[in-house]
């Protein structure tokens, strides 16, 4: 067989899953600018995507600052600038931290959830039905969500930063015995608008990520209980990626070289 085959094989397959993934993702995010609108649908979702992800995020962050001073400290220590401990811990969870691991665990918590709710709508023939009904599946499933996954990440990762300063801050002065107002004083001084920002902004597109990945997945699911089990791995495994590839490209876009 011409070995070219293989490789040309998954090229095109590669190319027609992106432009399916595509023209999934125009006509999402043209079905959340037009009427009809689903208020309802999208509080719900919103409580379901921040609200009831507060305690994964909250419990991550804190220890990832408890581990990013203790980290800190016994690298600075060895060059007597342990008081650049505070500036680290806000730079690196406002910055980098605090939207990629939020993403990633909300990925893993809702990703799944949108791509196994919508995949069972899916194989169990709920979805033609709304068709038949005459209501747009888009606008009635998709929609909401990513309107809700936009919203409500940067709302996540926002208090993901504080509880991540926090946890940093606990260890700093109960552990390793840093003067506690002094350590407040270099983390307010340190931070900046730009560096809280870079990380809402990573955020909103991270929550637009996972939303999309788990009702694309889910939407496109076929083969009864099965696929749907495959469609849930997929969703959270695109988008930890893609919440991976994204952060570089935000990071550069945001990166200034003084």
């Amino acid at each position: 067989m011409n070995p070219l085959q293989p490789i040309g094989r998954v090229f095109l397959k590669f190319l027609a899953t992106a432009g399916r993934l595509l023209t999934f993702t125009g006509s999402g995010l043209s079905h959340t600018v037009r009427a009809p609108f689903y208020p309802r649908i999208i509080g719900r979702q919103m409580i379901d995507i921040g609200y009831y992800s507060l305690p994964v995020v909250g419990l991550t962050a804190v220890f990832a600052g408890m581990v990013l001073a203790l980290q800190s400290y016994t690298g600075f220590a060895r060059f007597s600038a342990e008081g650049a401990i505070a500036n680290v811990v806000v730079l690196s969870i406002t910055r980098e931290l605090g939207p990629v691991l939020a993403g990633l665990m909300v990925a893993g918590r809702i990703g799944a959830s949108l791509a196994a709710e919508i995949g069972t709508m899916r194989v169990t023939e709920q979805i033609d039905a709304l068709t038949t009904l005459s209501t747009n599946p888009m606008k009635y499933l998709v929609a909401p969500r990513l309107i809700a996954g936009v919203l409500m990440f940067p709302i996540l990762v926002l208090v993901a930063d504080v509880i991540g300063v926090f946890g940093g801050y606990l260890v700093a002065v109960y552990k390793l015995g840093f003067n506690a107002a002094n350590y407040l004083q270099n983390t307010w001084d340190f931070l900046t608008a730009e560096d809280v920002n870079s990380g809402l902004v990573k955020a909103a597109v991270f929550g637009f990520i996972v939303s999309l990945m788990g009702c694309y997945h889910g939407y496109n699911s076929k083969g009864g209980a099965q696929g749907v089990g495959t469609a849930t791995t997929n969703a959270v495994v695109s988008a930890s990626i893609l919440i991976l590839c994204f952060d570089y490209i935000l990071t550069e876009m945001f990166f200034t070289k003084h």
